[in-house]
């Protein structure tokens, strides 16, 4: 019986990280959410901008879309081959969001698609690694 040695390289840290990222994503989310939906006066409408919804609505999306990016986050952290599609998805749902939320706070959403570019690159390039640990 001959016994395989799994391959794993460093970039296993860097799935990891995603993992974490996403969970960092997830809670930053929730706070942006809960500040609008509980602060929709504070944020300042610009006329002639892309916003479908009013900011307590936006702030309910991101709240609801965090927690489900912290749950997912943490499901890729332990290594979970199906949490890898579905945060992969998710990662970019978020980007889309912020890019629509970027009217309102815009350098904040600026940082958020740059933290979601790293954890699509960790994902879909070294995401397979973190499954030869759990398995």
């Amino acid at each position: 019986m001959a016994y395989q040695t799994k391959h794993v390289t460093g970039w296993v840290g860097w799935v990891w990280f995603a993992g974490l990222l996403m969970i960092m994503s997830g809670v930053f989310n929730v706070i942006s959410g809960l500040y609008a939906v509980l602060n929709s006066d504070i944020y300042v409408r610009m006329p002639n901008r892309l916003l479908f919804f009013d900011v307590g609505g936006w702030g309910w999306a991101h709240l609801v879309f965090g927690i489900v990016l912290f749950v997912a986050g943490f499901a890729v952290s332990v290594g979970q081959a199906w949490a890898r599609v579905v945060a992969v998805i998710l990662v970019m749902l978020n980007a889309m969001t912020q890019l629509t939320w970027i009217s309102v706070n815009p350098w904040w959403s600026l940082a958020v698609i740059a933290v979601d570019v790293l954890i699509l690159y960790a994902l879909i390039v070294h995401g397979r690694e973190a499954k030869v640990l759990s398995s």
